[in-house]
């Protein structure tokens, strides 16, 4: 009873914010889609200064010189804390709502550039190599930065429909705890990000560097 409570609660509360999911999943694709165009404007100068570094970095991890899987966790999650906080700290915060969808968008440049340019150098051999260094851990870390946009997106809505729609009164403190609560479920969310990152994509794409040449 108790689960299906919890599943019906998690249905209504997609239900209620459909239309800003899709819209927040669209953004963020634009920013994907955004991210491998900008790829195919850069000049050859710019292109080949990159894959200078691509290739030293190769380099470094067929020799295995990574970070410890220690130091990768604690740099990938705090990075990933720090951007959830800020998305927070702006939902509460009324003008913080144009900021939120912004970082939405570059978060979704960031991936696509990086995926572009990989594939741009490299074709299928870039693609598979982003496919195991960059995929895994998005696979909950994108989700993650969504839900929380949402969430970001939805409470800060709600604070200008109180302040300038005076005849709707919702108890402030209670949205703000629900809104509290859910950021730190996004948190233990983004702990197994951080661990696929330090544990398994070094693994992944040390095996692939290794096929690959």
């Amino acid at each position: 009873m108790k689960k299906q409570s919890r599943f019906s609660i998690l249905l209504g509360h997609i239900k209620e914010h459909s239309s800003l999911y899709l819209f927040i999943v669209v953004l963020f694709f634009m920013g994907v889609i955004f991210g491998a165009i900008v790829v195919n404007s850069m000049n050859f100068s710019q292109k080949q200064d990159l894959f200078v570094y691509l290739s030293r970095f190769f380099g470094q991890v067929e020799e295995g010189q990574f970070a410890s899987s220690k130091d990768i966790f604690f740099q990938s999650y705090f990075h990933n804390i720090k951007y959830v906080l800020l998305m927070w700290v702006l939902g509460i915060s009324i003008i913080g709502l144009p900021v939120i969808l912004i970082l939405l968008f570059l978060k979704g440049v960031v991936v696509g550039f990086t995926v572009g340019f990989l594939v741009n150098q490299l074709s299928w051999k870039g693609f598979l190599f982003s496919f195991v260094a960059i995929l895994p851990q998005n696979m909950i870390a994108i989700p993650a930065y969504i839900i929380i946009g949402t969430l970001s997106v939805a409470f800060s809505l709600k604070m200008i429909r109180q302040q300038f729609v005076k005849r709707i009164q919702e108890p402030f403190f209670q949205q703000f705890m629900k809104y509290t609560v859910a950021m730190g479920f996004i948190c233990l969310l983004l702990v197994g990000a951080s661990l696929i990152e330090a544990l398994a994509s070094p693994v992944f794409m040390k095996s692939v560097i290794s096929i690959l040449e």
